[in-house]
């Protein structure tokens, strides 16, 4: 890292590169595994497997920033690494260093959550080194989200019941979607629109596979709000950073997909509130910290 940089100017630097305003919404992608498992009270355990995808988040956007550095060059030279305020190497060795204390924490919690973590782990580096010009790589970003829910899960039970795979079958199409939308980030611009139907289908799988309380009801209506308001600006893109905007409003809207999955799971009401405020947690963060 440039020594000359000020201490505080250095952190905000590394909070910048882990896209840490999007990190309410892996929260609750835990919470929302976790309760599709079984769990609804063991806070304890839930916290730690919330510190664990959080370093495997962060880890995954600074190895992000690491693999496109060159590419950042080109199409974002403000961003850290090309503009000369720390190096590839000092940020791809913390982040593998993260993806490493992610599975450790883990490990207490079964084989089958080492698993997970590994698979998570490689799911994140296949994305990072191969995801650009990669029309496949929606489908990767798909799998991280969906693996997230799948290692929650196994920290609780080592079962897999149907209903978390439906789950995860949701929230993969949810980051499938907004994944294409931010590969074409950069230009500021979409080719096609039509790939973007992809987003509906939380809805149908939440509305033909479960049964719905009202206050999945509630959480699918927002989650259904904030996805159109995310599509008309990527339709209208009436002004510069229009999709960057779409795409951070994508990524927060996680959170309200997780609470419909926490509220068919049968969790008490707060849980499901506690999603829905990480939602807007998330549009407040982003407004500090870039979420894309």
């Amino acid at each position: 890292m440039n020594t000359s940089v000020p201490p505080v100017q250095r952190f905000s630097l590394l909070l910048k590169i882990g896209r840490v305003s999007n990190l309410p919404t892996v929260w609750t992608n835990v919470l929302a595994g976790a309760c599709l498992a079984g769990l609804h009270t063991d806070l304890p355990q839930l916290l730690w497997v919330m510190l664990a995808i959080t370093l495997f988040y962060t880890g995954g956007m600074y190895l992000n920033d690491a693999f496109d550095a060159d590419i950042d060059a080109r199409e974002r030279p403000s961003r850290p690494i090309p503009s000369g305020q720390i190096s590839a190497k000092s940020v791809s060795a913390m982040g593998c260093a993260m993806l490493m204390a992610g599975i450790y924490i883990v490990a207490p919690y079964g084989m089958l959550a080492v698993q997970a973590g590994v698979a998570l782990s490689l799911a994140i580096l296949l994305y990072n080194a191969w995801h650009k010009g990669n029309v496949w790589s929606p489908v990767i970003m798909g799998s991280c989200r969906a693996l997230v829910y799948l290692l929650a899960a196994w920290t609780f039970s080592e079962r897999t019941p149907e209903a978390l795979l439906w789950g995860m079958l949701a929230v993969f199409t949810h980051i499938a979607g907004l994944t294409y939308a931010a590969k074409q980030e950069s230009l500021d611009r979409i080719d096609r629109l039509w790939p973007l139907a992809i987003l509906a289908a939380p809805l149908l799988i939440f509305m033909v596979f479960f049964n719905l309380p009202a206050m999945a009801w509630v959480a699918l209506l927002l989650l259904a709000s904030a996805d159109l308001y995310a599509v008309r600006l990527l339709a209208l893109r009436r002004q510069g950073g229009d999709v960057p905007r779409a795409v951070a409003q994508l990524i927060a809207a996680c959170a309200l997909l997780d609470a419909a999955a926490v509220a068919v799971a049968g969790a008490a009401w707060p849980w499901v509130a506690a999603c829905i405020v990480a939602y807007v947690l998330c549009r407040l963060f982003q407004k500090f910290i870039p979420g894309t």
